[in-house]
């Protein structure tokens, strides 16, 4: 129950970025949901790879690279998904930091109200 909440969460924050992102396309919620989906996998699959892969370049930036590694997860997902749209690399670096920094604040609101 609680992955299904957070790829809910997830797609309404892809949704409320793509509006506000002129970069960023999105065709529907459901393709939202999709694409919560997939980075979800991807995430989960892949980045670890790249972060392995990426160790020296890493430390050398001082993890600053991750970004970089996150904005390809974003365009990788582009290529998957037929619904959504990332207009270069620019756009899909600043759309994963704002994408984590609104996934960061929401699951921490969840978190305190399971608590309560």
């Amino acid at each position: 129950m609680n992955l299904l909440i957070r790829l809910l969460v997830t797609a309404g924050i892809v949704m409320l970025l793509s509006h506000f992102l002129s970069g960023v396309a999105v065709s529907g919620y459901t393709a939202a949901f999709i694409v919560a989906i997939v980075l979800a996998l991807l995430n989960a699959v892949v980045k670890p790879i790249l972060i392995i892969l990426t160790i020296p370049i890493t430390i050398l930036t001082l993890g600053l690279f991750l970004f970089v590694i996150n904005a390809c997860i974003i365009l990788l997902a582009d290529q998957f998904i037929d619904g959504f749209a990332v207009n270069g690399f620019w756009t899909a670096l600043l759309f994963s930091i704002l994408l984590s920094i609104s996934q960061s604040i929401a699951y921490s609101l969840l978190k305190e109200e399971k608590k309560k």
